[in-house]
């Protein structure tokens, strides 16, 4: 029974590196947002943690290769799983001041290195353990690996896809510490004597017990503006009251703030977007990719406009629906990427409004040469393309290079801003792409007349278009599938509107 246990011991250690370093990002998403750096950081904290775990846990096992030894370690990465919710906070504020690349490195080596450490020395350990002559070491170590990397196959795939959307984070990484600790229990028991093993399974029982009342969750909590907390297969997501507005946060990143009297967005580029319809003389249809809070829907509904909707993530129409005041009749929606909808859908819109980015990251697929060829085939002659996104100042190359990209399909590309810029502030500005001109087209008296867009809104309109300029593109790449470095490019821009946020939210522990 004792060499049996062998491999499940070696099992659950693999299945919990897998799900640990999965979670990392579900616990450091929020804060850092969800970026091409955060999951470099993560696979190379992982990575160098099994390395050392490799090398200490064979020497350790030559000294003395007791088996009972090998449950400590999971005890071990067990207690630091269960410690992570009380240290993470610390953590993160410690680690921010040394910008975004160091501060998510610092913190995931802080936070996964230990536990991993201690989970990569089990399978040397255990091969140590389990072959007692020279003639069988090579198939103990395939057979022991094998068994590892099984449990890490079957963990990636019910974390991700199950366990993470229906258990949530922190109750997970509570569960995989408490496996780990009951794991290592059993091993501790199979060496005992009946009396020692009652003993150990009640004082397991009651710590277990104990760790569950006190664990840390995040709940909503809605006395204190922390409306909901939910898990979906794509990030986490809350809403929060603060300031007598409805925030709604993607992984940290804010991603609509709305007045809950009358649903009115305090963006000022929604009432940029809102000006692509005083192109048109009549409603016609709209697409938009990336639902949000929905207040752009609304917005274009409320003057009679056939408004689609794709959103990949069903969580946030869920929550647009219950916590933003969005109704069925505003809008189709569809759960899925918008790329995906443009190759399977055959409809023409008069505009399309991609407003599917955050602060923390790019969707790269969908602002390439490949995918804007996509947004033209599915605009009429007139229509317009308008892409909401974050800059760091007006000639940021990030506005340059989309620009430069547009232009491989439409022949007018214009730039409003929503901000105007001191010393290179961060702000929104929209893009518009279009084969037919502006200018002429544009009336301001058209307009139409939206008693609940407040005048400071109208100003935001107005004033954007009368500084309305067109991107330099001279020396701008040309963003394709095979090559893209928006992730690059929108590192400096994170890192500022984390800070305001983590400003912004430091109080109440509304957000992290």
């Amino acid at each position: 029974m004792r060499n049996y246990y062998l491999y499940v011991v070696v099992f659950v250690a693999g299945a919990a590196v897998l799900a640990v370093e999965i979670l990392g990002t579900r616990i450091l998403g929020p804060f850092y947002g969800v970026s091409l750096f955060l999951w470099s950081a993560l696979i190379t904290v992982t990575l160098v943690a099994l390395s050392a775990g490799y090398v200490v846990g064979g020497r350790w096992a030559d000294r003395d290769p007791k088996l009972p030894r090998l449950y400590y370690l999971l005890a071990g990465a067990g207690v630091w799983l269960l410690l992570i919710g009380w240290i993470k906070k610390p953590v993160l504020l410690i680690a921010e001041s040394f910008g975004l690349r160091f501060a998510v490195l610092i913190a995931a080596f802080i936070l996964f290195v230990p536990p991993l450490t201690l989970l990569g020395m089990v399978s040397p350990y255990a091969i140590r353990v389990r072959a007692h002559s020279l003639n069988v070491v090579g198939r103990t170590a395939g057979d022991l690996y094998a068994i590892s990397t099984i449990g890490s196959v079957i963990s990636a795939l019910i974390t991700g896809f199950i366990l993470i959307p229906n258990v949530g984070v922190s109750r997970l990484t509570l569960l995989i510490g408490v496996v780990l600790l009951v794991t290592a229990a059993i091993g501790f028991m199979l060496e005992m004597r009946s009396t020692a093993r009652q003993v150990a399974t009640s004082m397991g029982a009651l710590l277990g017990a104990t760790i569950v009342f006190l664990i840390p969750f995040d709940r909503s909590d809605p006395q204190d503006g922390l409306i909901a907390v939910e898990q979906s297969p794509y990030a986490e997501i809350r809403v929060v009251d603060k300031n007598n507005k409805r925030h709604l946060l993607i992984d940290g990143g804010l991603h609509s703030m709305v007045d809950t009297t009358n649903w009115a967005s305090h963006f000022p580029y929604t009432a940029v977007i809102d000006l692509t319809r005083d192109f048109f003389k009549k409603p016609g249809d709209m697409l938009l990719i990336g639902l949000g809070g929905g207040t752009v829907v609304k917005n274009f509904a409320r003057e009679s406009w056939v408004v689609e909707a794709v959103e990949i993530d069903p969580v946030v129409v869920e929550l647009a629906h219950k916590y933003f005041g969005l109704q069925e009749s505003e809008a189709a929606i569809y759960r899925m990427d918008g790329r995906r909808f443009l190759v399977i859908h055959e409809k023409n819109y008069d505009i399309i409004v991609m407003d599917a980015f955050g602060s923390s990251s790019i969707p790269f697929h969908l602002v390439t040469q490949e995918s804007f060829g996509l947004i033209a085939a599915h605009l009429t002659s007139d229509g317009i393309l308008a892409i909401n996104l974050m800059a760091k100042g007006w000639n940021d190359l990030i506005v340059r290079s989309l620009a430069a990209t547009l232009k491989q399909h439409f022949e007018h590309v214009l730039a409003l801003p929503a901000f105007i810029p001191a010393q290179e502030e961060v702000g929104n500005i929209v893009i518009l792409a279009s084969n037919d001109e502006y200018e002429s087209r544009y009336d301001m008296k058209w307009s139409y007349r939206n008693p609940e867009t407040s005048d400071i809104m109208k100003f935001k309109k107005r004033r954007a278009w009368f500084n309305r300029y067109i991107p330099e593109t001279d020396d701008a790449p040309v963003l394709t599938d095979d090559l893209n470095p928006v992730d690059l490019w929108s590192e400096e821009i994170n890192l500022v509107v984390r800070k305001q946020l983590h400003r912004y939210f430091e109080t109440g522990g509304l957000s992290w």
